[in-house]
């Protein structure tokens, strides 16, 4: 006979956080915004840090859900998508950052995100969302870091937004 599962009861934020740590990851509150996640250790540059998991559904679904408000999907392919927002993804409490550490990558059907410089223990774990400009104006970035656009954007639209900033600002001051 099988040994009987033991399952931790989760009744509140702070025990799924707790429930959601890795040997890599904690979960606490971030300066950033929300939860975000945090280096329990020193971690390598390439390291794999957290799997992004989540329900593979369907384009036209992942279209209806996005119309919706949810920001938490990822492309898996012409057909397929992955929608994280769901309990038993901890990456979901991962923050954008116009100069994150890690990034995320799709590995077959699976999204790993990836340490891309070394991460001292301690530091928030982070990654560039890579939005489109489509209403980029309503996706404030909060990072604060020097290299901050101001938006959730790939990094290819850094530029562009940067110039669209200039721009208002130019025009503010009448120059």
């Amino acid at each position: 006979m099988p040994p009987m599962l033991k399952l931790k009861m989760v009744s509140t934020q702070a025990d799924l956080l707790a429930a959601a740590e890795t040997a890599l990851v904690c979960f606490r509150e971030s300066a950033i915004h929300g939860t975000g996640g945090f280096a329990k250790t020193d971690i390598a540059a390439g390291s794999r840090v957290v799997e992004y998991m989540g329900e593979t559904i369907s384009k036209a679904e992942s279209l209806r859900r996005c119309a919706a408000g949810n920001a938490f999907i990822f492309s898996l392919g012409d057909e397929l998508d992955l929608d994280g927002s769901v309990p038993w993804n901890p990456a979901r409490f991962l923050n954008h950052s116009c100069e994150a550490n890690c990034e995320a990558e799709r590995t077959g059907d699976q999204i790993w995100i990836f340490a891309i410089r070394d991460i001292r223990a301690g530091e928030e774990l982070t990654f560039n969302y890579g939005y489109s400009l489509d209403d980029y104006r309503e996706h404030p970035c909060r990072c604060g870091t020097e290299g901050c656009v101001g938006y959730m954007v790939a990094l290819e639209f850094f530029d562009h937004v940067k110039w669209q900033r200039e721009l208002a600002n130019e025009v503010r001051q009448g120059t």
